[in-house]
């Protein structure tokens, strides 16, 4: 018994070639062939577009891909302001969010001073004062070493020195934001001094030197008393004029006192400028 096949194939014009037909017969003992059945099939090559569909989809997927890195990493890098653009959209949200402390809001950043207990928010283009930077340095630095502490208990030497003060780059300190945070007995009450004109006009006169300096003069030009019922704080907002021969300054204040600190965030500007502030 013998089993032959048979394959008839051919090339067409576009050089495809395919298999037209494939006999299976089996010869008997007797001469006889038994015919099993044939099978058509054909063998076509693929296009350019089906041999490359695998690597577009590849490609295009890595495209997503690398699209959605570089726009992760644009945004949390604020590259052309974008994110601070974005968050302008909602100020308040990403304000609440303390979002300003890393990426500037309508103009502004965020200092947040955890170990005093205070915050505020000042110009973006403004920067640190350099003397406090280089301090705060030094006690990260000191509280990093190993070296036994000081016989000093390590306060300030001055409660009236900033514990943060910001400016324009460059400038003579003449216009900036400033925070003195002084300590007061625990159950020390801005109200002790009066209404909100007189707790002024004493913060004024603090800030003269309390007449010991009759050159420099000040006028308290506005005061006014807010209350934070969540938190049970007094604000007390005030504008004042400081002048000598040397200089003429704009101010406003606002001071309060919590769990023994009296915070007192001043900010001022030169007479001549604070109308263009």
């Amino acid at each position: 018994m013998a089993l032959q096949n048979c394959f008839h194939a051919c090339k067409n014009s576009n050089n495809n070639v395919s298999l037209r037909k494939i006999h299976m017969t089996q010869s008997s003992n007797d001469g006889r062939k038994e015919n099993f059945g044939e099978v058509s099939s054909s063998v076509r090559p693929r296009s350019p577009a089906e041999e490359f569909a695998p690597l577009a989809a590849t490609f295009r997927r890595r495209l997503l891909v690398g699209v959605g890195s570089a726009s992760l990493v644009g945004v949390g890098a604020n590259f052309g302001g974008v994110t601070s653009f974005l968050l302008g959209l909602s100020p308040e949200s990403g304000r609440n969010l303390k979002l300003d402390v890393l990426y500037p809001i309508k103009g502004f950043n965020r200092c947040i001073d955890t170990s005093e207990g205070f915050e505020f928010i000042y110009p973006e283009n403004w920067v640190g004062d350099q003397t406090l930077l280089y301090r705060a340095a030094e006690k990260r630095e000191f509280e990093r070493s190993l070296d036994p502490p000081p016989l000093s208990n390590g306060r300030r030497k001055n409660v009236n020195e900033p514990v943060a003060a910001f400016g324009p780059p460059g400038s003579t300190g003449e216009l900036n934001v400033s925070v003195i945070v002084s300590p007061v007995s625990p159950d020390f009450s801005i109200e002790a001094f009066g209404g909100a004109k007189e707790v002024g006009e004493t913060v004024v006169r603090t800030i003269t030197g309390a007449g010991r300096r009759p050159d420099v003069k000040g006028t308290l030009i506005e005061s006014r008393l807010r209350e934070d019922p969540l938190r049970k704080v007094k604000y007390y907002e005030l504008e004042f004029r400081v002048e000598s021969p040397s200089f003429q300054r704009h101010n406003v204040a606002v001071c309060c006192a919590l769990s023994g600190k009296l915070y007192t965030l001043n900010a001022q500007a030169p007479e001549s400028t604070w109308p263009e502030i």
